[in-house]
């Protein structure tokens, strides 16, 4: 342990990457190039533009590079993350507005090329899907790669040392992830990100613990400071006493045969104490994720998100771009199913791609299925690849942001439209396709049972349903504590919903966060949820967990938690339920 002893402080954030090391930090300072600014004649333009490609094929080589000493290091599939970087240098929307910029405002390409990435990170920052926001780290990375060519900088490295050591950084770029030394990182923390950042990602993929989300860690660590890194729990200890790493070291022991305990449940299904059958799938974004979904031990995919084959185009993707992407993903699902999403956009993220013009507030305008019945001919397009995919696999599909039965009929006339475009072709398509709503606004749950009429089961939404239950948006942090999942009016919605579901002979699932927090998983069992479906990391623990409870229970419970007000202590009662049943998957 370092020579210099320092009072015992605990930080509190995110861990993403499970494991608990100990070292030194080195606080990782990433140094932001200064952009000149000057102008230039019409005549400069064409030398600018010529700097540009140059800058734009130096960046994909080099991100070519990394993909391959990745690929080397720890396979095709983790390599694969740097995809979306290489989309980002091939990106038509953004290449082309920087051009504009270029001959509008007669400035050098570095300035303008700045300032147009920052605009389109702003763009995604302000997009509520954690996904897409998490995607603002790769667009600056590839920027900031752009400009030091343009500049003719080399690229910059992690601080390297020759002793073992955690890195503390803002925040760590894939490619950062990627190259570090694993023989001589331990661990890393960073004051941004997110489980679904691809830093956590190939941290998980590299073995290395990590916690993501401390605000403010770079100025209250120096290098040199003795650190404790929890991955488990994101527990962060500044020179821990002996007392603590005696007790982490049995906590790191205890948490090793959980993991294989987990390992030996991966192929056995979901089922209760008292014999009741939950399907236990899995949320992915896109094909490449089928591994990890396959690894986790998971039944199908209860939540494809098809909006992401949309992003980085300037064009829609066409029907046959969509059924193969589609197909590969019923193909590989065989024999369990897969629930596609159909897109789940607002026009504010698809003006170049649609005839939308802009809104004072997306979030509450023609997004999801309001956007596709707007739109007939991208509804359609989709609908049809679908539909052709069925053909593969055991393929459902559900409709978003539904608040009423209208919705669902209009959207049904839609699909029977495309079987009858499709049979006329004669394309194999799947007849008897399965079509499912999503409840995530409260006037859906609220006449659940006249939706029930019109479709073949339920799926959740609890990210949407508990924000517009709630009027709260959880990316403001001033009011991101009135986000309560355990709120009693969210609780009602939720039993609503799942009593119309059984009462009409559908099946209802859960697929936003609620559904991979272990200490509600008694809660939803109770509430009659027949389906979970959570990130593939979240898979062996939910299953654990709902191995270790008897329905029957779980429905008392509900029941007391439906006759509590205050949303904490419903929580309290759900999170001491839990660690009665399965205390192992808890941290002490």
């Amino acid at each position: 342990m370092a020579a210099r002893q320092e009072r015992e402080i605990i930080w509190q954030g995110l861990g993403v990457s499970p494991g608990i090391v100990e070292g030194e930090a080195v606080v990782h300072w990433q140094n932001e190039e200064e952009i000149p600014v000057h102008n230039i004649t019409p005549e400069q333009i064409p030398a600018e533009i010529a700097r540009f490609e140059v800058a734009l094929i130096a960046t994909r080589q080099e991100l070519l590079e990394i993909q391959q000493k990745i690929s080397a290091a720890i396979g095709a599939d983790d390599a694969s993350i740097f995809d979306a970087h290489l989309l980002v240098v091939e990106d038509r929307t953004l290449i082309d507005e920087a051009l504009r910029g270029l001959e509008r405002d007669l400035n050098n390409i570095e300035f303008v090329f700045h300032q147009v990435a920052e605009k389109y990170c702003r763009t995604l920052a302000a997009i509520d899907d954690p996904y897409l926001q998490e995607r603002v780290v790769d667009v600056e990375d590839v920027t900031r790669r752009i400009i030091r060519h343009l500049l003719g900088k080399s690229r910059e490295e992690l601080h390297k040392l020759d002793r073992p050591h955690l890195i503390v950084a803002r925040n760590l770029t894939p490619s950062d992830t990627a190259l570090i030394n694993r023989e001589l990182v331990r661990g890393f923390v960073t004051e941004q990100g997110s489980r679904t950042s691809h830093s956590a990602i190939m941290a998980r993929s590299l073995g290395i613990p990590a916690i993501v989300a401390l605000p403010g860690i770079c100025t209250k660590i120096a290098t040199g400071d003795y650190l404790l890194l929890d991955g488990y729990s994101g527990k962060l200890v500044a020179y821990p006493s002996e007392e603590t790493v005696f007790a982490y070291r049995q906590k790191e022991e205890q948490q090793v045969a959980v993991a294989h305990q987990l390992e030996a449940i991966r192929e056995t299904p979901a089922k209760t104490r008292d014999g009741r059958h939950i399907v236990l799938s899995a949320n992915i974004e896109l094909p490449s994720e089928l591994d990890a979904v396959a690894a986790s031990g998971a039944e199908g995919i209860g939540l494809f998100r098809t909006e992401f084959l949309f992003l980085n185009k300037t064009v829609p993707p066409s029907e046959d771009e969509q059924y193969e992407a589609y197909r590969q993903v019923a193909e590989r699902c065989r024999p369990h199913g897969v629930i596609f999403r159909t897109l789940d956009l607002g026009g504010d993220k698809l003006m170049h791609l649609t005839e939308q013009t802009s809104e004072d507030n997306p979030f509450l305008g023609c997004r999801a299925i309001r956007l596709c019945l707007d739109q007939p001919e991208l509804f359609k397009t989709q609908l049809r690849a679908i539909l052709r995919a069925g053909a593969h696999g055991h393929v459902r599909l559900m409709y978003p942001l539904i608040g009423q039965t209208d919705e669902i009929r209009r959207a049904n006339v839609h699909l029977e439209a495309c079987k009858k475009e499709l049979a006329d072709r004669g394309v194999p398509y799947l007849h008897d396709m399965e079509v499912g709503s999503m409840i995530e606004l409260p006037a859906a749950a609220l006449i659940a049972d006249q939706l029930a009429k019109e479709v073949k089961f339920f799926s959740v939404g609890s990210n949407d349903l508990v924000q517009y239950t709630m009027a709260v948006d959880r990316g403001n942090e001033r009011i991101a504590h009135l986000y309560q999942p355990t709120h009693p009016a969210v609780l009602r919605l939720l039993a609503m919903a799942a009593t119309a579901a059984h009462e009409n002979g559908l099946w209802i699932g859960l697929c936003g966060e609620m559904a991979s927090e272990i200490h509600l998983t008694p809660l939803l069992l109770g509430l009659g949820m027949d389906e979970f479906s959570v990130g593939s990391p979240a898979v062996p623990r939910v299953k654990k967990a709902l191995q270790s409870l008897d329905s029957r229970d779980c429905k008392e419970l509900a029941g007391r938690a439906a006759r509590l007000t205050d949303p904490q202590e419903i929580e309290n009662l759900c999170r001491d339920y839990a660690k009665q049943h399965y205390p192992e998957l808890f941290d002490f």
